[in-house]
């Protein structure tokens, strides 16, 4: 079902700052900021050989990732493996026992079809399932 490892999302407080380090430390450039309204958070992706880094910055105190960011500080929030369809991937996981956060598909950054596997059925990492145009 997986493809490969699409991108690895990092929760931030502070986007523009946290850009500073990944540019100037890594040598990585970001490929532009998006909002993306439906989950109150402000991205940047930045393209790492076969997949990437997404730094996410709540726009709203409500967002996932403020709430995150205040339980466990700013790091690692999920990991992404790409699929070919998502919907099909969310019907194998419910099928194996895996509880799903969503039981449809939902649009993420760039346009991306995803949907989130539920940390109690995979070892405590947030999944997320992402199908590309």
């Amino acid at each position: 079902m997986v493809q490969k490892v699409d991108h690895i999302g990092i929760a931030v407080k502070d986007l523009e700052e946290s850009l500073k380090f990944y540019e100037a430390a890594l040598g990585l450039k970001a490929v532009g900021t998006e909002v993306v309204a439906e989950q109150k958070v402000r991205v940047a992706f930045l393209p790492t050989g076969d997949s990437e880094i997404e730094l996410l910055e709540a726009t709203s105190e409500d967002s996932p990732i403020a709430k995150f960011i205040e339980k466990n500080g700013e790091g690692v929030q999920h990991i992404a493996y790409r699929v070919e369809s998502v919907e099909a991937a969310i019907e194998e996981m419910k099928e194996k026992g895996i509880r799903m956060i969503d039981e449809k598909p939902r649009y993420g950054a760039g346009g991306a079809k995803i949907a989130f596997c539920h940390p109690k059925s995979t070892g405590g990492v947030l999944i997320e399932l992402c199908q590309r145009n």
